[in-house]
């Protein structure tokens, strides 16, 4: 059989099976189960699939998946995330747009850690927009941020997605985890700068009100008490990597341990809040391993039956240079982040896209990070974004889907700049992981 029918069949079967509800891992399981009974000699095909499969998930690469979740859902529900939220508002005082520069803040430090950008979205706009319009915030500066945070959700380690992409690459996870620390904080400076830029051009989009200052002292306590400790949590657990000093693995353990102990210190480590945070860790680590299993198996039927290498093959025998090949791969991702969420892009795109990375001659942990910032790029992209949804929904009425189209539009642009500038100047990404 010619490569190009092992394709639409693997493919065809797998978006026919979505169409048809059923969950994206499960229906490309089910189409890799269906293509080895083809592909790989029947029952005994099926019976090494699934070996396989379960083998990619013994992988000791892939106990920080686990870990950095329930690290950050202990952040939430024990509400040390809540106080680091109101800790900042108080420290910003009467800083323009304070409460959009609080949103980017926290909710950094929130989806960096649970690597689910809806779960952040529809926490934050829940909580933060229906307080910024009722302080007559513009719509725009209100939303936008909030689309804005998973761009540095999805680089800024801890990473769950970082962790999850370099496993399905099969490249190396503290790599990846550290090349996003540069680009990360850029992408912060530029979303702040973008916020700024914009109170100055409309002062209007964000009302000054008067706070009561709070005195230096108290000021200071609140440094102390309830931002540094977050802070140096995150920022000793990405340090320890760089230095060398533990595995990613090592370093999301010490991270579940600190924000356990800081959770303790503050009298709020409940076991009502660590069985709801177990519970949640526990339900996202099983779909992503989930997604794991499938990926794993649909790379190995596409390597069987010839429709992997047939693929790469036919895209180089395009003539394409690497940069056009590179702005081919991103925009599938941007019109796939239209219909589907990240770990269902993911598991499409990295058993086909790494591979030919690898024969363009692309270093995988540059081309991880860029294929990160599409995949967040295309989760937010007009008209079909899934996240443009979901803020539609936590949203109040009488914003419109023009408006969170136009909201989100400055944001993806900073991203896309991002991209940009890491495609011109390779170093951005790859000179801390150099270091390791």
């Amino acid at each position: 059989m010619e490569w190009y029918y092992a394709a639409a069949l693997l493919l065809g079967l797998a978006l026919g099976l979505m169409l048809l509800g059923l969950p994206v891992a499960i229906a490309f399981l089910a189409a890799n189960i269906v293509s080895a009974y083809v592909f790989m000699g029947g029952e005994r095909g099926i019976a090494q699939l699934i070996n396989s499969g379960f083998g990619s998930l013994t992988n000791f690469a892939l106990v920080p998946i686990p870990m950095f979740l329930l690290m950050g859902d202990l952040l939430f529900h024990t509400g040390l995330a809540t106080r680091f939220f109101n800790a900042t508002d108080r420290l910003l005082g009467n800083v323009p747009a304070r409460l959009s520069f609080v949103t980017l803040a926290g909710g950094t430090a929130i989806a960096g850690a649970t690597g689910s950008s809806m779960g952040s979205c529809a926490l934050l706009g829940s909580l933060m927009v229906p307080d910024m319009m009722r302080r007559g915030y513009s719509k725009y500066l209100s939303i936008g941020p909030i689309m804005g945070v998973g761009g540095l959700a999805v680089i800024i380690p801890p990473s769950v997605l970082s962790v999850l992409l370099a496993t399905l690459a099969r490249s190396d996870v503290g790599d990846l985890l550290i090349a996003g620390v540069i680009p990360g904080l850029v992408l912060a400076a530029m979303y702040g700068l973008l916020i700024y830029g914009w109170t100055l051009l409309d002062p209007k989009a964000a009302p000054r009100y008067e706070e009561d200052r709070a005195p230096a002292r108290r000021l200071w306590r609140i440094v102390v008490l309830d931002v540094a400790p977050m802070i140096a949590v995150i920022v000793f657990t990405v340090l320890i990597m760089i230095a060398g000093w533990a595995t990613p693995t090592e370093a999301a353990a010490v991270g579940v341990f600190a924000v356990g102990a800081l959770a303790a210190a503050y009298r709020c480590l409940t076991w009502r809040a660590v069985l709801k945070s177990v519970e949640s860790a526990l339900r996202v680590t099983v779909m992503a391993f989930l997604v794991i299993f499938g990926s794993s198996t649909f790379a190995q039927v596409l390597a069987f039956s010839g429709a992997g290498s047939g693929l790469i093959d036919y895209a180089l025998s395009l003539h394409a240079s690497p940069l056009a090949m590179l702005g081919i791969m991103i925009g599938i991702i941007l019109f796939l982040g239209c219909f589907m969420d990240q770990l269902s892009m993911m598991l499409l795109t990295a058993p086909i896209f790494f591979p030919l990375a690898k024969t363009m001659g692309f270093d995988l942990t540059w081309f991880g990070i860029i294929m990160l910032l599409a995949l967040e790029v295309g989760y937010t992209t007009p008209p079909f974004g899934l996240l443009l949804f979901v803020m539609k929904g936590v949203a109040p009425p009488q914003i419109t889907l023009r408006d969170i189209y136009l909201s989100a539009l400055p944001f993806i642009g900073c991203v896309l700049l991002l991209i940009v500038l890491i495609i011109a100047f390779p170093p951005l990404a790859m000179w801390l992981p150099g270091l390791h």
